[in-house]
């Protein structure tokens, strides 16, 4: 069967393209498709249908394949999850977090330093989704009332925010605590890659595989 596999990040920039086809058999599985691809069993991980794959999953025709590189809720809580290519707008993020339940509101706010800028780049579609199931997660784990999310794509210039984490919660502590939860899951799991920009030169900045 021949699969349309989407690259992002490093693997695109190697490959010089966003999306690559490839000849399997019927029941390949991921680690097949790394085969086929001459890529290293954990030089990347897997998405198949938008959810992270480990190397025994299998692929079927149809199924929306991605390879992605090491990475740099409906009760309410998840007030809001956005990967965008505009500008963050820190108070209104915080402002979505307020509730009448809680006590403290958390914001956290990642920006561009020492860069002239940073360029990100997104999974999109498996981004937003991956956010929100943090935000539900680290909520439940840490009793907070609401959280958000938002991340940027594109060129950010040094001292402007790329990523936005508002957490309310009854307490400071558990405001704290569940806001620092959520920004280092999102920078350990989320489909998203950054390169450093300083004048003329460019590094793309690796970091980990994110868990399957």
């Amino acid at each position: 069967m021949l699969v349309s596999v989407r690259l992002f990040a490093g693997l695109r920039e190697r490959a010089g393209s966003a999306r690559v086809e490839v000849e399997l058999p019927e029941n390949a599985t991921v680690a097949d498709l790394l085969a086929a691809m001459e890529l290293a069993p954990r030089s990347c991980v897997a998405a198949i249908n938008r959810e992270y794959a480990d190397g025994r999953a299998r692929i079927a025709p149809g199924d929306e394949v991605a390879l992605v590189p090491p990475v740099s809720g409906g009760d309410g809580t998840v007030r809001r999850v956005r990967v965008t290519g505009e500008p963050l707008a820190v108070a209104d993020l915080s402002a979505s977090v307020r509730d009448p339940r809680a006590g403290a509101v958390v914001l956290f706010e990642g920006v561009t330093r020492e860069v002239d800028a940073l360029d990100y780049e997104a999974y999109v579609e498996m981004a937003e989704p991956k956010l929100t199931a943090i935000a539900q997660e680290e909520a439940a784990r840490h009793g907070l009332c609401a959280v958000a999310i938002e991340h940027r794509t594109g060129t950010v210039a040094l001292g402007e925010p790329s990523v936005l984490v508002a957490a309310s919660a009854p307490h400071r502590g558990e405001a704290f605590a569940g806001a620092r939860a959520v920004i280092d899951r999102v920078k350990a799991e989320a489909p998203i890659w950054k390169v450093e920009v300083d004048g003329k030169d460019r590094r793309r900045v690796e970091g980990d595989l994110p868990p399957t």
